[in-house]
């Protein structure tokens, strides 16, 4: 919904710490970089496991996935395969980061259900452009990829507050996957609509 309803405001702000990479990198190149730098982070967590340093470089690894996308519009070199590469690297981004934290606290029912909610969510939209026309940024729902990143670091930073008297994140990622099947009937509900109309 945040990157729906804002993107155009948005994305003009990461044409400043672009400017310097577009000499350099591709905007293809940026984007896996930002998978990588997600792995990294995800490893070091699985490593030191301290929830706030893990929810601060979560932050600030998924914020640097922003910058592909003022890369490219900076090189000219928007394409069909980038925006397809840059919708791929996100998916193993969320299924890296939900995986150290089902690693983390030993959850993995929690987190399975968690990133099989995230992915439909996100078929769900690619499923029904393959059916009719879909406007791209037109699908405002209500638990989209920012909002998830948001919620999951907003949990560990619960859980470096509370420490050990109590496990948030198993709880967390059980309503994430709440939330995130709930986006995905959502989204179901507008295709169907969408299909219905246009038959």
């Amino acid at each position: 919904m945040i990157d729906g309803l804002f993107k155009k405001y948005i994305d003009p702000l990461w044409e400043m710490p672009a400017r310097p990479l577009s000499r350099v990198f591709t905007a293809n190149q940026v984007t896996l970089m930002g998978l990588g730098l997600i792995a990294v982070v995800s490893l070091a967590y699985v490593w030191h496991q301290a929830p706030f340093w893990y929810a601060i470089t979560l932050a600030i690894a998924f914020s640097a996935d922003s910058l592909d996308g003022a890369v490219a519009r900076l090189r000219h070199e928007s394409s069909a395969f980038g925006g397809y590469l840059d919708a791929i690297v996100d998916r193993y981004q969320e299924m890296i980061a939900i995986a150290a934290l089902a690693y983390v606290s030993d959850a993995w029912a929690a987190g399975f259900f968690a990133l099989s909610g995230a992915f439909l969510t996100s078929y769900m939209k690619a499923r029904a452009a393959m059916e009719t026309k879909v406007d791209n940024v037109a699908w405002p729902d209500f638990f989209e990829r920012q909002e998830r990143i948001f919620f999951i670091c907003l949990a560990l930073v619960l859980q470096s507050l509370l420490g050990s008297s109590l496990d948030v994140i198993p709880g967390a990622l059980w309503l994430l996957a709440i939330l995130t099947h709930a986006t995905a009937l959502q989204r179901f509900l507008r295709a169907r609509k969408l299909l219905k109309d246009g038959a």
